[in-house]
């Protein structure tokens, strides 16, 4: 009997959404024809998500080469214009930052995202500004990070020392992916709440608040990195086709009691200098601003987009290193001239270590984080390369395409990191932390932890390929861009690998 009511509120819900879509349509058809992009032929309804594979930015690539750099398509009853080009991306953050510095409302930022306040997810305005402003002056500014520095170094000593276990004496196989998620998860939460979630036996000091931790974020990972047609097509929305947005308040509810448990925490204990104090302090000055949800979101939103995308860019920038022996050895080079075979490299020498630079650059330019940027939305009217973007237009940029395009770079799918050693690239070639106002706050955070990171393993082990065969460097499905195995790889501790062996780990 349910199955038969089911069955026939979906059949009715079908009726009035056609019925609804002929009504738009004989609508629009007494209005100006838009000047759109052009777009494939669609299907009724579902618009274009039936051509939406996975990975997308390889899909939209492969579309680009048929109907341009610039092209539309409907998800469902949303326009996403997709564009790929330098010049119309230009166009985009500069002449309309201010008209697609908007966010779409999307499922998970709505219940994830404490109702799209937080400062990745929020409209732009006076909200969102003020958050800005609490990142770049509170939370990212260069006294803030150069603060929280003992940190990265003392995560980056604890991830070297467990390398080296095996590996004194002679190679040892090591698993990679899974010691760059901890490192980047235990920088951030010893930032924030001043505690390590990832480790063995000691270094974890409370062991099921840490597997709550842990359990949370895996899911979060999960349903933030799936392409869900609920989020364009009302009708599915209206259903709650598959349960996903009961699942995703489930989550949220859990997410945001453990939040407020860390919170609740450091109001009982003043003295501290985590970020959760810092931020508590100016509550007492501006407590009807800095509530415990604004606290929570920042936390939320620094966990979200500050490990997982420094983890995969260690990942890749090592696979590329394992599979281009030359570029190995130039650098180890540069770490021994430049620093020396005695001192050990520290976050203060990275600058000036240009091919070490230029080996990021060109690992975030071949295998960017986030391929397609965090979606822009338009909150009016305007023009890209020539064409119509309406109001409320979800504007998608294909980074990776952009990175890889023969026009703009020479050799542009080979690893080259000398490229980057003279100069810096111009901004709307490279992109992985995106452009105008809603570009990545993070980024001091990120280069300093993905430089300090990658230099000491460097400088600190010979590696190898565990086998002849070249590192698998297939991307697989998610925001992030993960690769689809897991790095391993054999490394050995070079000589000044003895520096860390004779002392003990400091805790800060």
């Amino acid at each position: 009997m349910e199955d038969r009511v089911l069955i026939f509120s979906s059949l009715s819900l079908l009726v009035v959404a056609v019925a609804l879509k002929l009504i738009i349509h004989l609508q629009t058809r007494t209005q100006p024809t838009k000047h759109l992009p052009p777009s494939p032929p669609s299907l009724p309804i579902l618009g274009h998500l039936h051509l939406a594979k996975k990975p997308l930015h390889r899909t939209f690539h492969s579309l680009s080469q048929k109907y341009g750099q610039i092209f539309s398509l409907r998800f469902g009853s949303r326009l996403v214009i997709i564009v790929s080009s330098p010049s119309a991306v230009e166009e985009c953050f500069t002449k309309n930052d201010i008209v697609l510095a908007n966010r779409p409302d999307l499922l998970i930022t709505k219940h994830l995202g404490y109702n799209n306040t937080t400062v990745s997810a929020s409209p732009y305005g006076d909200h969102w500004r003020n958050l800005r402003r609490i990142c770049a002056l509170e939370i990212f500014s260069t006294h803030r990070l150069n603060m929280f520095l003992g940190i990265r170094r003392d995560e980056v000593k604890r991830l070297l020392l467990k390398l080296s276990h095996n590996s004194r004496e002679d190679f040892a196989k090591v698993e990679l992916k899974s010691m760059f998620l901890d490192l980047t998860f235990n920088i951030i939460m010893r930032m924030v709440v001043g505690k390590r979630y990832y480790g063995y036996g000691e270094d974890v000091k409370d062991e099921e608040e840490a597997r709550q931790f842990r359990e949370i974020m895996r899911e979060i990972a999960t349903n933030g990195g799936a392409s869900n047609p609920q989020e364009f097509v009302p009708m599915l929305r209206w259903i709650d086709h598959g349960g996903l947005e009961k699942k995703l308040m489930r989550l949220a509810k859990r997410t945001d009691a453990f939040l407020q448990g860390l919170v609740d925490e450091k109001k009982g204990n003043e003295e501290g200098n985590t970020m959760i104090h810092h931020l508590l302090s100016l509550q007492k000055s501006q407590p009807e601003y800095y509530t415990d949800q604004i606290i929570k979101g920042l936390i939320l939103v620094l966990l979200l987009a500050g490990t997982d995308t420094s983890a995969v860019t260690l990942e890749w920038a090592m696979s590329n290193l394992l599979n281009h022996q030359d570029v190995l050895k130039k650098v180890k080079s540069e770490l021994d001239s430049q620093i020396g075979e005695d001192d050990l490299i520290d976050e203060p020498d990275v600058p000036k270590l240009r091919y070490l630079q230029g080996i990021i650059s060109e690992t975030l330019r071949l295998y960017p984080t986030t391929p397609l940027l965090v979606p822009h939305m338009s909150s009016d009217d305007c023009i890209v390369g020539g064409y119509d973007v309406p109001r409320n237009t979800m504007l998608l940029v294909n980074a990776w395409a952009i990175h890889r395009d023969p026009k703009m770079w020479d050799d542009a799918t080979s690893f080259k990191p000398e490229r980057f050693e003279c100069c810096e690239a111009d901004p709307h070639k490279l992109m992985p932390f995106g452009l105008g106002r809603r570009a990545c706050p993070g980024v001091g955070l990120a280069q300093r932890t993905v430089g300090l990171t990658l230099g000491s393993l460097i400088q600190c082990f010979e590696w190898e390929r565990v086998s002849e065969e070249k590192v698998d460097m297939t991307e697989g499905n998610g925001i992030t861009m993960p690769k689809v195995t897991a790095l391993e790889a054999m490394c050995k501790a070079r000589p000044i690998m003895n520096i860390f062996l004779s002392e003990s780990v400091n805790y800060v």
